[in-house]
């Protein structure tokens, strides 16, 4: 398949990014970019900008990336599924699960490839240690520990973070879904998560209107022996200046950590009782990794490894963590199931 025509939606900081990459990876394709404003630069890399989407349709792109914000995700996918378009969505897939079964079946009935941007999984650190946990290095995983903070204001330190995703409900701001790599990359590597308690709230004096912490416990599918489920603790904010993101697990025979932000994974040594380093990613360009997955599954070499169902499930677990924390009770997660 020849692709000489590539639509980028949404020119913030991660489409730029996309838009950066369709460029290198497509140095003579006809690249547009679809902005909510009317602009009269070319923005770099593109080709040229549409702010009428129904002009986006006319150009026919074969494969496009949406990077506009979450609430606004759904829209353009479901228009741009029905003119036969290969989609990468950036996370989170949409900011509630509204229509989301209606563009699985879509893409299902029009044979187009649809990729949710959880790109943390084409992290080779994360990889690794997802394997070294499956071959048991550590034994039964019996407990985990996850978390992830940064001040947000220090996320885009020449943007106003007032006025960005993050920061704003109505363009699905909050750390539930801003972070939510990490109830992808839990869930993928431990299995479904069976129930959620959680706790959402504002702690900070910034100036925004969503939650900017989340305390959750997941309950795995998963079973550790006979009725005893896998637990994880899951911390998310947007208030820690001291930057993290960590995942711990701990076994019968060790722990295991990865450090996200090191591209590490080190293995506490019971002898020494020290950590050590095991494994450090050698290639932190997750994105350069995705797009190459996202081309080899327009070819039909692979399958989608992050599917619209694993975006959905994501939501899913969100929206139980939201009622959770309303009503201050456990909340079993309830999956749709696409149609096959």
């Amino acid at each position: 398949m020849l692709i000489n025509r590539i639509l980028i939606v949404g020119h913030g900081s991660i489409g730029k990014r996309h838009l950066g990459l369709a460029r290198n990876f497509f140095p003579d394709a006809d690249i547009r970019v679809l902005r909510h404003v009317k602009s009269t630069s070319t923005p770099e890399n593109s080709n040229g900008c549409f702010d009428n989407i129904e002009d986006a349709y006319s150009f026919a792109p074969q494969l496009a990336v949406i990077a506009n914000p979450a609430t606004f995700h759904i829209e353009v996918a479901l228009k741009l599924t029905e003119h036969g378009v290969h989609l990468l969505i950036e996370k989170p897939i949409a900011a509630s699960r509204e229509s989301i079964l209606l563009l699985l079946d879509l893409s299902r009935k029009n044979n187009t490839v649809l990729l949710v941007g959880y790109n943390l999984r084409f992290l080779s650190s994360l990889q690794e240690f997802r394997s070294a946990l499956h071959l048991q290095t550590i034994g039964k995983v019996l407990s985990v520990r996850c978390e992830i903070g940064q001040f947000l204001p220090s996320w885009r330190p020449n943007a106003d973070y007032k006025q960005g995703v993050s920061a704003r409900s109505m363009l699905g701001g909050g750390v539930l879904l801003e972070l939510s790599h990490e109830i992808d990359y839990l869930r993928w590597i431990f299995g479904e998560v069976e129930w959620v308690t959680a706790i959402l709230s504002q702690q900070s004096d910034l100036d925004i209107d969503v939650e900017d912490t989340a305390h959750l416990i997941f309950g795995f599918t998963t079973k550790i022996v006979d009725k005893i489920q896998l637990i994880a603790s899951v911390n998310l904010d947007f208030i820690r200046h001291d930057t993290a993101r960590l995942c711990t697990a701990i076994g019968d025979k060790g722990s295991l950590r990865w450090d996200g932000l090191a591209g590490t994974v080190e293995q506490f040594d019971l002898e020494s009782k020290t950590w050590v380093e095991v494994f450090r990613d050698e290639e932190k360009d997750s994105y350069v990794s995705e797009w190459k997955h996202f081309l080899k599954c327009i070819l039909g070499y692979e399958k989608p490894l992050i599917s619209g169902s694993d975006g959905l499930k994501v939501l899913e677990i969100i929206e139980a963590a939201r009622q959770s924390s309303l009503d201050k009770v456990q909340v079993k997660v309830v999956y749709e199931k696409p149609k096959e």
